[in-house]
């Protein structure tokens, strides 16, 4: 059994390098950190993320770069050392055509796709976090020559950061993030680009619906030109599904009776909606939203959790919504159906204003 011994070699200190970093620091795994910026690179291991200064030979390299220079970087690193090679790119199949044109059929037996599917609107070092991985899917994605040991390895690595493996084709892959992570990102950012020009008196008006669809909007342009660009093929096919939807709706939204095309858009997101994993990669469970109105100052929320654990009721989701000019907020506590009667009792009874 192939073991994650270490020293590994982290290239590039962004979110996710200096994450990984940090995460194998808790086992003990020596980590040398390289970065085309020695400001990042001095800024994660000031935060425990490794070192720059250590001269080892690595058993693993991990290349968390910018998405255009993953294949380069990564036939690099095969060249300089007889490590095993991934990568974390949201992106695999451009990384490995490049790396192929760059290296050696025996150096490639070394290299393995990777793809942790965690991250956030934030970047840099000062974002990473040592349990960033901690419960997450981390996507391994071999290609037709590499090595069972390099495969093992990569998974190990996976784990020792805290996620779950899941093994796909590099083609698989990129066809499944373009459906769960890159065209929401563009569809969030569609729709963000509306309110742009939106009259103030618009924008007074929003709630919690419109900051849902619209948070990861607010992530790095340069990075996602890179990986949209770098998924283009996958892209395509499901940005021209989603234009013969609109197609649809346009035509009935111009019909005196257009409800009945209408529901069946409406009704098809539904049936989509239902099928994105639960907790802890679970199955969806539908559950009950418990609504409660809370005053906006401190403490409030802490009061109403420790009154929800005084119920029984194991809170599975939440989400807060604060109105513009509102001086409370409402609290949406998600439950299950055998769990609502309880929670509604005991929070009313001790003053909370709940809706059912």
């Amino acid at each position: 059994m192939t073991e994650l011994r270490g020293p590994v070699r982290i290239v590039g200190t962004g979110l996710i390098g200096t994450s990984i970093g940090l995460a194998l620091g808790r086992l003990g795994v020596v980590v040398e950190l390289v970065d085309a910026d020695p400001d990042n690179a001095l800024m994660a291991e000031r935060i425990g993320a490794g070192s720059r200064l250590v001269q080892i030979e690595p058993q693993l390299v991990v290349v968390a770069v910018p998405p255009d220079h993953v294949g380069a970087v990564v036939a690099e690193q095969l060249k300089q050392s007889d490590a095993i090679v991934t990568d974390a790119a949201s992106v695999k199949s451009k990384p490995l055509t490049e790396a192929r044109a760059l290296s050696s059929a025996e150096d490639l037996t070394r290299y393995v796709g990777s793809h942790p599917m965690a991250g956030s609107e934030r970047n840099g070092p000062l974002a990473g976090r040592a349990d960033l991985f901690d419960g997450a899917t981390w996507a391994v994605t071999p290609h037709e020559t590499s090595s069972t040991e390099a495969v093992e390895l990569v998974r190990r690595l996976a784990e020792a950061a805290g996620a779950r493996t899941v093994e796909l084709s590099v083609e698989d892959h990129d066809l499944a993030v373009a459906r769960v992570s890159h065209l929401p990102q563009l569809m969030s950012s569609l729709a963000a680009g509306t309110l742009v020009d939106a009259p103030a008196a618009h924008l007074e008006l929003s709630g919690q619906g419109v900051r849902d669809v619209t948070r990861i909007a607010a992530s790095d342009p340069g990075l996602w030109t890179q990986i949209v660009s770098a998924n283009s093929p996958a892209l395509s096919g499901l940005l021209e599904g989603i234009r013969d939807e609109l197609d649809r709706l346009l035509i009935a939204l111009g019909k005196e009776e257009a409800a009945d095309e209408v529901t069946a858009v409406l009704n098809r997101g539904v049936s989509g909606a239902v099928r994105v994993p639960g907790k802890h990669g679970a199955p969806h469970i539908e559950l009950v939203p418990v609504l409660v109105t809370i005053p906006d100052r401190p403490g409030q929320l802490a009061r109403l959790f420790n009154d929800a654990a005084a119920s029984g009721a194991n809170v599975e989701d939440l989400r807060i919504d604060h109105s513009p000019g509102r001086p409370v907020g409402e609290v949406e506590l998600d439950v299950k159906p055998d769990s609502v009667d309880q929670l509604v009792r005991v929070l009313t009874e001790r003053g909370w204003a709940v809706h059912r």
